[in-house]
This record gives C-alpha cells, structure tokens and sequence, in this order.
C-alpha cells in the first residue's frame, strides 16, 4: 500500500491539534508514504508560526528527518497543468489542487490520500482516491 500525505496531516506530528493522534496512526501504518515537495514550504512556514521560538531548530530538524523517509514528488510544469485542472473543475485552493495533482501523477491504483482539510478531502473522494482523516 501507498500513502500520500497532505500537511494538515503531517503537521500534527510537531504540533498538538485535535486528531493528531489519529494523524501519527495513519502516518506509521504505511511504510510507503509520499508527498509532495510543496509539503516542505507549507511544513516550515506553519512550524515557525505555531512552534515557540527555542523550540523551533529542533523541531524543524526532526520534521526534515522525518521526510527523509518520504518519496517527494517534483512540483513541475506536468503537476502545474493537472493542478489548474483540477483546481478549476473542483474549486479547490490552490495548494490543496497541487497535493492533488502529485498524487494523480503517482497512478497508484488503491492510493490512499490522508488530509484533515475537509475540502480537500471532498475533491480526494471526487478524484478516486479513498481518503483518510477528514
């Protein structure tokens, strides 16, 4: 099995958010996860919001080494098309779109996709993929 998984997912590994238990679960069930290389700037940009000054170094180092462990998939002009798509035929945003795209690029049959953003787990469900977390 495949897991890709969306930051809202990811993030509750370094920050304490409702389900990030259930996040940590999901996350160490597979030991096939991907993600995207957007999932860097969006991790680091919500860490250094939410995490405590003295805290931050250390946390940011263990979430790097954490992704070590994932595939991450090249934001290209391929996965910028499909993300256009898909953002304009499901209304998504534009970050969510994006994840979407890097997923589909994967055409893993049974891919499972795991987010805690409702929208996009609406448009996951849309595009085929059986979602877990939201």
């Amino acid at each position: 099995m495949t897991t890709y998984v969306d930051s809202s997912a990811l993030l509750k590994r370094y920050v304490a958010e409702p389900d990030s238990a259930v996040a940590e679960r999901l996350i160490l069930a597979d030991p096939v996860l991907v993600s995207s290389w957007i999932t860097v700037v969006e991790l680091r940009r919500n860490l250094a919001r939410l995490v405590e000054a003295d805290a931050l170094p250390g946390v940011r180092r263990q979430c790097l080494r954490d992704l070590d462990e994932f595939a991450l998939v090249a934001v290209d002009e391929v996965v910028c098309n499909a993300a256009a798509a898909i953002g304009e035929q499901l209304g998504v945003r534009t970050l969510d779109a994006v994840h979407l795209a890097c997923a589909q690029r994967l055409q893993i049959p049974g891919l499972t996709f795991v987010t805690f953003d409702l929208r996009q787990a609406q448009a996951a469900r849309l595009l085929g993929f059986t979602v877990l977390g939201a």
